[in-house]
């Protein structure tokens, strides 16, 4: 199971991160799953609704956005990966009017899966980096 978890991940970050293909995110993830990053948890959306806001956030900013897998790592339902979004600042985030900048950032992800799609995420994402790369923040 972990090794077959372990391709579903890769194949999701390729195809929704890279591809930038959020259409498909209902192949990858259960409508409602879990994700502790949510910071709207009244909001009618379902999950996958919400995260496709997200990224296409990011995607309007940075059009580029690349994600490179560094590490990953299995168990039972469980996938840890370690990765690099690399992007170019195009359009505005955060507030930020577009630099033209290159910005690179790391995320850990832990997701939790049941019967081939994600059913819990959490993260650890370099948001102070990021921040300090768009100028909101002295590096």
């Amino acid at each position: 199971m972990s090794a077959e978890n372990k391709v579903l991940v890769q194949r999701m970050v390729d195809v929704v991160q890279n591809q930038h293909q959020l259409d498909c995110m209902g192949d990858f993830f259960e409508p409602n799953f879990v994700n502790h990053l949510d910071h709207a948890p009244d909001s009618p959306l379902n999950s996958i609704e919400k995260a496709q806001q997200v990224f296409t956030q990011m995607f309007t900013a940075f059009p580029d956005l690349r994600v490179t897998i560094q590490h990953q790592v299995a168990e039972g339902d469980t996938v840890m990966t370690h990765k690099i979004f690399q992007g170019t600042h195009q359009g505005a985030f955060m507030g930020v009017a577009p630099s033209g900048k290159p910005i690179s950032f790391g995320v850990i992800d832990i997701l939790r899966l049941e019967n081939g799609k994600i059913v819990e995420h959490w993260a650890i994402q370099d948001r102070l980096g990021l921040m300090q790369q768009l100028g909101l923040l002295p590096g």
